[in-house]
């Protein structure tokens, strides 16, 4: 087996796939359309979007919606990237566990995401 793709649930796939686009700089996929959307880089799965209709975005750190998944991104530098994201329209939770080490955002749709350094 091979993993092509991870989905994501959200309330509007374009512009969760255009969060992550700009995030990644991945490419879109051609049939990318308002019920799914997705991104293709050169050496990874594929990362799609799918509308979901009464969308509860995942809360963190608490649990009142579980997280359900969360990606993880090993970038060269924490601050910068962090810096980034949040200008593209992530979130910053608190707590932060150990941010010296690694970061927990969250995207467009409130999704976790971890940065690590690399």
């Amino acid at each position: 087996m091979r993993l092509t793709a991870i989905t994501l649930d959200c309330p509007d796939p374009v512009r969760l796939a255009e969060f992550h686009r700009r995030a990644t700089g991945w490419a879109p996929h051609p049939a990318s359309g308002s019920a799914f959307a997705a991104l293709g880089g050169e050496d990874g799965p594929v990362l799609g979007f799918q509308r979901v209709e009464d969308h509860r975005a995942p809360q963190w750190p608490g649990q009142g919606v579980p997280q359900q998944m969360h990606l993880d991104f090993a970038v060269p530098d924490l601050d910068e990237v962090e810096e980034r994201l949040l200008a593209l329209g992530a979130a910053r939770p608190e707590p932060q566990p150990d941010a010296a080490r690694f970061r927990v955002l969250l995207d467009s749709a409130g999704h976790p995401l971890c940065l690590t350094r690399r």
